[in-house]
């Protein structure tokens, strides 16, 4: 169900009370001018089931309203949690990326290479490589084959291996 804004809900507010004042005052004027009993309890269920209605709008909108303060309260803590973790992690990642700069260099990858071989790893396609780096797919796919034949790795899938496979030894 849509959540309603603010202004929303205070005009359907508005005209709830509206209604429950009107045929409140309709029923207090029947019972004056000698209308029957059924038809007064008729229009005392209309107001009940107005203030019903009324309520569980009210009630939706407190309930959503805690809602979203949670939810701020948690996507707060989790941005905090994200920095505090990138700070601790920073070195680590400087020190990764340095032995990763330095395997390619063993490796004699050109620049270009390097490059594609990081987005490699990052996990874009050749289609996305060749977007990024302004270039054919044809040329990113050849220097794919040639980041492949001087690290003697079988693909994509060796490459990340060949990295990730010391940070999961335990």
């Amino acid at each position: 169900m849509p959540r309603l804004s603010r202004n929303e809900t205070l005009l359907i507010s508005i005209f709830f009370v509206c209604i429950i004042s009107l045929v409140t005052g309709d029923i207090v004027d029947d019972l004056n001018h000698g209308s029957s009993l059924s038809h007064a309890i008729n229009e005392i269920i209309i107001v009940l089931l107005n203030i019903l209605c009324f309520s569980y709008l009210w009630l939706r909108y407190f309930s959503t309203k805690k809602e979203n303060q949670e939810i701020k309260f948690s996507l707060v803590k989790v941005q905090s949690d994200l920095e505090d973790y990138k700070k601790e992690t920073q070195h680590l990642l400087k020190g990764l990326s340095e032995k990763i700069d330095l395997q390619m260099t063993k490796w004699s990858l050109s620049k270009s290479e390097k490059e594609v071989a990081l987005l490699l790893l990052k996990g874009l396609s050749t289609k996305e490589i060749a977007t990024v780096r302004q270039t054919s797919e044809n040329t990113i796919k050849q220097q794919c084959n040639s980041i492949y034949q001087k690290s003697n790795l079988s693909g994509r899938m060796e490459l990340s291996a060949f990295f990730l496979e010391d940070l999961f030894i335990a």
